[in-house]
């Protein structure tokens, strides 16, 4: 069985994104069992080019959720400071 070359970029995408799933809004075990679906449903992909389309999407969506986590903290420490 050839091991693709590819495989190392999509675990260490997934192991991201379960930790940066952890403090999900909505839940830790939410987005767990959202992020083993979304993978899962792609398991079967074999075509290089498909695989770093999922890659970079993979990777857009880390990006997202930092962004959100950023946001929230901003939020949080502006609350504390500023009254409105």
């Amino acid at each position: 069985m050839a091991v693709n070359p590819l495989r190392a970029e999509v675990v260490r995408l997934y192991k991201n994104l379960l930790h940066l799933g952890r403090e999900y809004p909505k839940g830790g075990e939410y987005f767990r069992d959202r992020l083993r679906a979304a993978f899962s449903k792609n398991r079967g992909v074999q075509d290089p080019q498909q695989i770093r389309d999922l890659i970079s999407r993979g990777e857009f969506v880390a990006k997202e959720l930092e962004a959100l986590y950023y946001l929230r903290k901003y939020r949080a420490m502006k609350k504390r400071y500023y009254e409105d």
